[in-house]
């Protein structure tokens, strides 16, 4: 049976509602921390994870930062118009967009966009007039213009003054002050995400210090979490899902360090996950198309499961990688990646994970179960059974074969 006829119904299972966290711990590494090695369970607080994890390994971190993406509009007769940024069109780089002094364009998700006719919204901000017009549309997105006419001030601050955060809807309420503290990681630096990298929010200096302690390197890529994160699978089999694309970029000290520390890897967040992986099936296509350009550098949905996919040595693929950033003189690769992760999917460059608990029939979870090699529902029937918070603001666990 191939991956696309998996039944996304098998990844079920009854999260009650109790049990998916609202808020955070007051102190973040203090939540419980679930340790599955290799099918044995135990149990521990986040602050103690170093224990687990052998000395001279590599911990890889997504250094994304969410941004207030969540604009709120109001006609003159009243209504309100949501506007949710999803990611830059024009400029269609992060960091271009974002430092933007007069206007920009964003992909978006509109709310009641029913009563947007079509007219140029406007807003009063710190004596500032921002303007929002819907331009044309694709699928459930819109091509929004942001305009405003303080040329001191970039879009980023525009979004940072009038923006909220969009924190997941599944914790059904709203955004908070503190919630612009607690839904970053404290290692957060990239501007770009409309979603945490939720397993590193349980990291505090203390950890970090543990971890150095027994000299476990460190390293950070960076992928822009999309909010196709919180969609879970509505198709009966994977193969009418559509999987969301996602931009990340990893230095070229990075893939050193993975060819450096093979067999030791562990990513911080299915987030770190995905982005490692997209690197194996990068470096494959390299091998064939060395002098591509960088803005073909996109792994599809199911371009891991191809025929010949998967059969190129993990150290000659990330090699092709550094040679290629080699010849353009780059220190970093930029790449989209809308890789599908799940059971039947072949590991190349991750060997043990650090993640919260997901929600049901998820892409998420599927992830999980195919790390885990099918195991995942012992897993959850423990940490449901044993009182373990769910969901993004939820605990943690570690998962390994060591």
């Amino acid at each position: 049976m191939g991956i696309e006829a998996l039944t996304v119904g098998d990844y079920d299972y009854n999260l009650p509602y109790e049990q998916i966290a609202g808020f955070p711990l007051s102190q973040r590494d203090q939540s419980r921390l679930l340790v599955w090695n290799n099918g044995r369970i135990s149990e521990n607080i986040f602050q103690n994870i170093s224990e687990y994890i052998p000395e001279n390994a590599l911990l890889v971190f997504n250094n994304t930062r969410v941004i207030p993406a969540r604009l709120i509009f109001q006609k003159p007769s009243g209504a309100q118009i949501e506007i949710f940024c999803l990611e830059p069109d024009d400029p269609s780089d992060y960091a271009l967009s974002l430092a933007q002094t007069q206007s920009c364009i964003w992909r978006s998700l509109i709310g009641n966009a029913k009563k947007w006719k079509g007219e140029k919204l406007h807003k009063e901000v710190a004596g500032t007039r921002f303007t929002a017009e819907r331009l044309d549309a694709a699928g459930e997105t819109h091509r929004v213009r942001f305009q405003w006419d303080n040329p001191a001030l970039t879009f980023a601050d525009m979004l940072e003054t009038c923006g909220e955060l969009p924190i997941p809807p599944y914790l059904h309420r709203k955004a908070e002050a503190s919630d612009r503290e607690t839904y970053q990681t404290v290692y957060a630096k990239i501007k770009g995400s409309v979603a945490a990298p939720t397993a590193g929010l349980h990291f505090t200096e203390a950890v970090f210090q543990s971890l150095k302690r027994k000299h476990i390197d460190l390293e950070e890529l960076t992928l822009h979490v999309g909010a196709g994160t919180f969609k879970p699978v509505k198709s009966e089999t994977l193969a009418g899902h559509v999987m969301h694309t996602e931009y990340f970029s990893v230095k070229k000290s990075t893939v050193e360090q993975l060819i450096n520390k093979s067999g030791r890897v562990f990513a911080v967040g299915t987030t770190s996950v995905r982005s490692l992986e997209s690197l194996y099936c990068i470096g494959e296509f390299l091998a064939n198309n060395p002098n591509v350009n960088p803005e073909e550098l996109n792994v599809s949905q199911w371009q891991a499961y191809g025929e010949n996919a998967g059969r190129m040595p993990v150290d000659e693929a990330l090699r092709n990688i550094l040679n290629y950033l080699e010849h353009r003189k780059s220190d970093c690769l930029v790449a989209h990646t809308q890789i599908l992760i799940a059971p039947g999917y072949d590991f190349k460059i991750v060997n043990g994970i650090i993640t919260n608990f997901h929600q049901p029939k998820s892409t998420l979870l599927l992830l999980i179960s195919a790390f885990v090699k099918g195991k995942w529902r012992d897993i959850y029937d423990y940490a449901l059974a044993h009182g373990f918070r769910f969901l993004s603001y939820g605990d943690g666990s570690l998962l390994t074969f060591s």
